[in-house]
């Protein structure tokens, strides 16, 4: 059980039968009565979030999550394969599934397979992720504006903000929790 006391950004806990993944939390005393705790949560399946408020002391049941390595397999139509690392089983998310997720994944990568209760919740990338430019304008020597930008096509679709320097056939370094460049390698 988690009350409120030991709230944390990013913990899942069991509310009304679905499963609720903390964004935010604040602790509001009123001048008489008791505490309150103002939660914002998002809906693991669903993805909708709400704001609800708590008695201070009320206790949630903890979403005991498993993490397992997975490697993206393929994609196909809207349906991606994926394939457990220590059991070779094979499953598939959906696009919907994966919402942006989708716009890192290379074939042969290596994830983390989110589970609850045997039911696959999603997968979660690595904190950055290396991906080869397809398409980009040229930089031209006389681009000497400090921090100038442009945008580059990367092999998997997804278009990020550049410095003039990067060419295509570059392979770029991109961090997958802001979606912007970080480095050339």
């Amino acid at each position: 059980m988690i009350s409120t006391g030991e709230l944390r950004k990013g913990v899942a806990i069991e509310l009304d039968g679905e499963l609720w993944q903390i964004l935010d939390y604040h602790h509001i005393k009123m001048g008489r009565g008791s505490a309150q705790v103002k939660i914002t949560l998002r809906n693991i399946r669903r993805g909708q979030t709400v704001e609800r408020s708590f008695q201070a002391g009320t206790k949630w049941p903890r979403a005991s999550m498993e993490r397992r390595p997975v490697q993206f397999l393929y994609r196909d139509d809207a349906d991606y394969h994926f394939m457990d690392t220590d059991t070779y089983d094979q499953f598939m998310l959906r696009a919907d599934q994966l919402e942006d997720v989708s716009q890192y994944l290379k074939d042969g990568m290596i994830l983390d397979r989110t589970t609850y209760q045997g039911e696959t919740i999603g997968v979660e990338l690595p904190v950055t992720v290396d991906l080869q430019v397809t398409e980009t304008e040229p930089g031209f020597a006389g681009d000497i504006a400090q921090g100038a930008r442009k945008s580059a096509t990367l092999e998997t679709g997804l278009v990020v903000s550049v410095p003039l320097f990067v060419n295509e056939g570059d392979t770029v370094r991109i961090d997958t929790r802001t979606g912007e460049y970080q480095t050339r390698v």
